[in-house]
C-alpha cells in the first residue's frame, strides 16, 4: 500500500510540475479559442487609436480545424448607414409578341426605398433598424384577345395600387474572407411588422367595383449576402432571401362594404430570384 500510495503522489507531482512549467497564458489561450493556436492569431492591427486582432478569436466547439479564420472586417464602435433603392417601369410598348393581343393598353411600375442604420457593437456584429416603403401601380386601359370563335374577350379599365411600409430590427454576422478587409459574406436575421394597403378597380355589371384591402404582417427573414469595400468607407452589399415566416391579417371592402377578413400564414424554404437587394452602405 506505501509503494502504491508513493506511486500515486509522484505522479500528481509530475503532472503539477508540467501544468507549472507551461505558460499560463497559452493554457488559457486554448481553453477560451478551443483550437489549436496558429502564429497567425497574434497578429495585430491598429485601427483608429484601438490595437485589435486580425483574426477574431473563436470557440471551436470540437469540430475539425480547416485552418480557416474570420479576419477582422469591420471593427466595433462604428455606425453604418445604408440605402436600397429600385425602380422598374413597363410599357405596352414593349411588347411586340403574339399576334392574338390587339388594342394592348397597359402600363406599370414599381418603386421601393430601404434606408438603413445599424452599430457594431462587437467586430464584424451589429444590430441595426431597418425602414421599407414599396409601391406598385398597374393601369390596363384595354386589350382584346381574339384566338377564335372559343376564346376571344375584351377587357379594359382595370388598375392596380398597393403602397406598404415596414420597419425591422435585425442583425447581421460578417465572415471576413482575407488580411486586406475587403470582401466578406454576411447572413442577416431581421424582425419586421409591416402594414399596407392595396385598391383594385375593374368594370361589372357596366359599374366601376373598387375593392380595398388592408393588411398587417410580421415576419421573420434570413438572408444571406456579399459585401464589399469599394472606397475605404463605402461598401457595397448583395443579400438573398432564402428562407422566411410571416403571419398576415387582412380585411377587405368593397365599394364602402366589408366583405371579410383572412388571416394567414406563411414559410418560404427556398432560394427566391425575386427577393435580391442590393445597397450602398456609409461606415463611420
Amino acid at each position: 500500500m506505501k509503494r502504491i500510495a508513493i506511486l500515486i503522489f509522484a505522479i500528481a507531482a509530475a503532472v503539477v510540475s508540467v501544468c507549472a512549467a507551461e505558460p499560463a497564458d497559452s493554457v488559457k489561450s486554448r481553453i477560451v479559442k478551443g483550437r489549436p493556436h496558429h502564429p497567425e492569431m497574434d497578429e495585430k492591427v491598429i485601427v483608429g487609436t484601438d490595437t485589435m486582432n486580425l483574426v477574431i478569436p473563436e470557440r471551436n466547439f470540437g469540430r475539425y480545424d480547416r485552418g480557416l479564420f474570420n479576419y477582422l472586417f469591420i471593427p466595433k464602435k462604428q455606425w453604418s448607414f445604408g440605402l436600397m433603392a429600385s425602380y422598374g417601369e413597363f410599357d405596352a410598348k414593349d411588347v411586340e409578341i403574339l399576334q392574338a393581343l390587339k388594342d394592348f393598353d397597359f402600363d406599370g411600375k414599381q418603386y421601393a426605398i430601404r434606408p438603413t442604420v445599424a452599430y457594431f457593437f462587437r467586430n464584424n456584429q451589429c444590430v441595426g433598424l431597418k425602414f421599407d416603403y414599396t409601391r406598385q401601380e398597374a393601369d390596363l386601359g384595354h386589350l382584346s384577345v381574339n384566338m377564335g370563335e372559343d376564346l376571344s374577350f375584351d377587357i379594359h379599365d382595370i388598375s392596380y395600387y398597393s403602397s406598404k411600409y415596414s420597419l425591422g430590427v435585425f442583425y447581421r454576422n460578417y465572415v471576413g474572407l482575407g488580411r486586406a478587409k475587403r470582401f466578406a459574406i454576411f447572413n442577416e436575421a431581421c424582425l419586421s411588422f409591416g402594414s399596407g394597403s392595396s385598391r383594385f378597380k375593374r368594370p361589372f355589371d357596366g359599374e366601376i367595383r373598387d375593392t380595398r384591402t388592408d393588411l398587417t404582417e410580421v415576419a421573420l427573414n434570413f438572408s444571406p449576402g456579399l459585401c464589399m469595400f469599394i472606397m475605404d468607407y463605402i461598401s457595397f452589399n448583395v443579400s438573398f432571401g432564402v428562407f422566411g415566416v410571416h403571419l398576415r391579417n387582412e380585411k377587405q371592402i368593397t365599394d364602402g362594404v366589408e366583405e371579410g377578413s383572412r388571416f394567414s400564414s406563411g414559410a418560404n424554404f427556398r432560394f427566391n430570384l425575386f427577393n435580391i437587394n442590393f445597397g450602398i452602405g456609409v461606415h463611420i
